[in-house]
Order: C-alpha cells, then structure tokens, then sequence
C-alpha cells in the first residue's frame, strides 16, 4: 500500500485504508483541494482523461463527481493520452486538467496527474497548496442549484493526430514512399487506439498490432525498458518489419526496436528526434541531469547549445522556456516539441522519427549507430526509515568534492566522459542511482563503486 505526493501528482496503489494508499476518500480529497487552488471564478472548466487500466473507470467517475461537487463543468475525454489531455486543456480553454494514469507503473496503480490552464503540469507551489488543504481537511461543497455539468467529448484523438500532420516538421509523403513495415505494442492501453491511427494517417504500408487492445491488462510490465520488449522484438524479426514501436500506457514514453530485433534503446529516443529537428531548425536543447550526454553531443554538432534540468517534466518545460529550447524531454523515450505543445508526446514522437527515418534512407540499426555510443546503467536503491538519504548525498558531495559535481536535483558527478547521477525518486520510494559510460561494464562498475562508497558511507 502506497500513496505518494509530489511534482507528479497525487500517485498510489489502489485498495487499503486512507492515506496510506489511492482509496477513494483520497481521490475525493486531493480532486476537491485540485478544484479550490486551480479553479478561478471566471473559469469552472477542467478536462478530464484517463488511460486504460483497470482502476481507471472507478477512478474517473470518482473525480468527476467531484468536480461537479465543487461547481465544475467537466469536459470528459475518457480514454485518451495524456498528450492529448495537455492540448484538449488549452484548446477547451479550460481552467486546467487531470489525467488518471500512473504512466509506467504497474496495473494495481493509479494517480492523479494535475494540470493547469497551458495543459502542463502545476508548480510546486500549487502543489503544496493542495496537499495542505487535504491535511487541514479544509473542503465545502457545492448546492445543488450550483452544482457543475458534465460533457462526455470523443474525438480530441483524431484532433489531436491531425494537429500533428500540419507540423512542417512532418513529411507524411515521405513515409508513405518508404512502404514502412511497423509492429506496435501499446501494453493493451490507450497508445492500441492513438498510435495505429497515426502511423496510418502517416501512410506507414503495414501496422503489425501486439497488446492493442485498450483493456488496462498489462502483458507485460508497462515501462519500455529493453528487458520488457521482448515479444515486440520477436515479432519484429518474424514480420521482417522495419522497425517496432512501444509506447507506455498513457503515451507519454517512447522506444523503438530496430529490424534486426536489437532495442533502439529508450535514451536515443530523443537524440534521434532532436538530430532531426535541429537539422532542420536550429536552436537549444534541454534534458534532464539523468539523461544520456548523446544529445549533448548532437546538440553542439548542430551549433546548438544543451542544458540540463532538474529530473520531471515541469522542470524541463521550464527550462526549455527559459532557454528557448527548439525541442527537449527525457532519457525515457519523452519527446516534448514547443511548436505543437510544452508536453512530452509520443504521438509527435513518432511522426519526427519516422520522417527523419524516411529522410535518412536507411535502416533503423544504421541510424543508431550513427549517434555517440553510451550505456546509461539504471539502478536504485529501496528506501527504508533507517537511511538518511541527505546525509549521503552530502557525503559523497565531499568525498568527490575533487570532480565537476551538480546539485540542481540530487547530485551528479563527472568523471571525464562518464558520470553518476543519485537522486531520490518523485514516484517511488527509492533513490535512483543512473550512470554513463561508453560501455555497459564502465557504467556497471561506476554504480558498484558508487554502492560501495553507501555502503561504506553508512556502516
């Protein structure tokens, strides 16, 4: 049983007792407190999305009953992605929005994903706001003579793709002429609606369905991480495809697998992405301190410069805006593009890809290796009372106090062409220990030295 409050909403496992996981009192709590800190007198409208897992109906009429509760008129999009949901916000001109989804997390979780009236994620301030309201219990509700309305509106995917093709940066006729071969595994959410779609309206010749069916039973564990891809990789070889797609289960994350079965890999997502986009309108870059130093590289290559955010998309979005960023996201498969909207899309994501694939004119494997060699090892450290992740921090801040070190979120060290990054997790209760090295054995071995130091540092 969990429950947990941060930058990325209000995130938890569904069934247990109150505050101690996602139970419907806590639904009912934190939408209430959402209402009062985001809800102006001019403005009552608030979107309202969900992904396809199994919680997410009950979830859904749980907040929506709320929002009516507090005089809200509800805009229900129903199944949809969160990409989606971040646009409908500002297309509906609505006070803000909320997703239900828990992303990457497995079935038995749920969140609430918050967001404000530019469809992006509220400040940390706001947030704050909403969890103080729930701990004073401080909730009034509406009469009924002054209760909110609700509108159930289907369509905002098809919207949502077309906005895509009026990109510039999209060349559909290009696709189209490569006779593209794709096989597409949506982990049975919404991305089995939102991405055949796409890739058809894009021209691809031939879409290869696996786990496409919006039923919330995940096949396999949702994050697209190499050790999960494993059917889509298989099908990819026996269709002869030129290349398969993953999305998580609101759409927000993106990998591929390449022809020959290998995994593209989840941080060159965005590196390939961007190659495109710079290539094609110069500028910055942002991501966050976790990921790969390959966009970094590509970046500069172009004229560009890259900086780096604190790990969470409203992070990055910020500091996309204040660089004037041309295109950003993050080392896991997030693609945010300015120009459709300040959110990560996996939608757009792949209209870039593959018309950068098409421009290229050679397989997805050729591409890859093209791009700087890294090997990020991704590893973590479960939480318990007794560890004083602070203290850690600060003492591995003055053990390598001798090399570049970061401390924007958590801390990062470099050494040369490779460095650690140690944070705590906003979603869970673990610290993440993330390396890089030109090899996946340097990589490992930074986190083993890394460990050691802990272990060391704590004994």
């Amino acid at each position: 049983m969990t429950l947990i409050k941060s930058i990325s909403g209000i995130r938890g496992t569904i069934g247990g007792t109150e505050d101690n996981a996602l139970t419907p009192i806590d639904i009912v709590k934190y939408t209430a407190a959402y209402a009062d800190c985001i809800i102006t007198t001019e403005n009552k409208k608030v979107v309202v999305g969900r992904d396809a897992r199994i919680s997410g109906f009950m979830v859904n009429q749980l907040v929506c009953g709320t929002l009516i509760s507090k005089g809200i008129d509800v805009v229900d999009l129903d199944l949809s992605t969160t990409p989606t949901v971040e646009m409908a916000v500002v297309k509906e001109n609505a006070a803000g929005g909320i997703i239900l989804t828990a992303s990457h997390n497995p079935k038995q979780w749920n969140a609430l994903k918050l967001l404000n009236s530019q469809g992006e994620f509220i400040s940390e301030e706001i947030g704050n706001q909403i969890i103080k309201k729930v701990q004073d219990a401080d909730f009034e509700f509406n009469d009924v003579d002054t209760l909110g309305s609700y509108k159930l509106e289907s369509g905002y995917i098809d919207w949502h793709i077309e906005e895509i093709l009026k990109l510039s940066l999209v060349d559909s006729s290009v696709i189209r002429k490569k006779n593209f071969t794709v096989v597409v595994d949506a982990v049975n959410s919404t991305g089995g609606i939102a991405v055949p779609q796409l890739l058809k309206k894009l021209g691809v010749a031939n879409v290869i369905e696996i786990y496409c069916d919006p039923t919330g039973k995940f096949p396999h564990n949702p994050e697209p991480l190499p050790e999960h891809l494993t059917d889509l990789s298989a099908e990819v070889v026996r269709n002869n495809a030129d290349l398969g797609i993953i999305v998580d289960p609101d759409v927000d994350r993106l990998a591929f697998v390449n022809e020959n079965g290998d995994v593209f890999g989840e941080e060159y997502t965005l590196v390939a992405v961007a190659d495109y986009v710079l290539s094609q309108s110069k500028g910055n870059t942002v991501s966050n301190l976790s990921s790969t130093r390959a966009l970094r590289d590509v970046t500069e290559k172009h004229g560009g410069i890259y900086h780096a955010s604190a790990v969470g998309e409203v992070n990055v979005v910020k500091m996309m805006k204040e660089t004037n960023a041309v295109i950003g996201g993050e080392g896991n498969g997030g693609i945010i593009l300015p120009e459709l909207h300040y959110g990560r899309d996996a939608l757009v994501g792949i209209a870039l890809f593959l018309t950068h694939l098409a421009k290229k004119n050679r397989p997805i494997s050729h591409l890859k290796a093209s791009y700087p060699n890294y090997i990020i090892s991704k590893n973590k450290i479960q939480l318990t009372s007794e560890i004083d992740v602070d203290l850690i921090l600060d003492r591995l801040k003055e053990k390598y106090k001798n090399q570049p070190i970061n401390t924007v979120d958590g801390v990062k060290i470099e050494f040369d062409m490779e460095w650690v990054h140690l944070r705590k997790s906003n979603t869970e209760p673990i610290i993440r220990i993330y390396a890089e090295g030109n090899t996946k054995s340097v990589a490992d071995s930074l986190v083993k030295k890394i460990k050691s130091d802990i272990k060391e540092l704590t004994s």
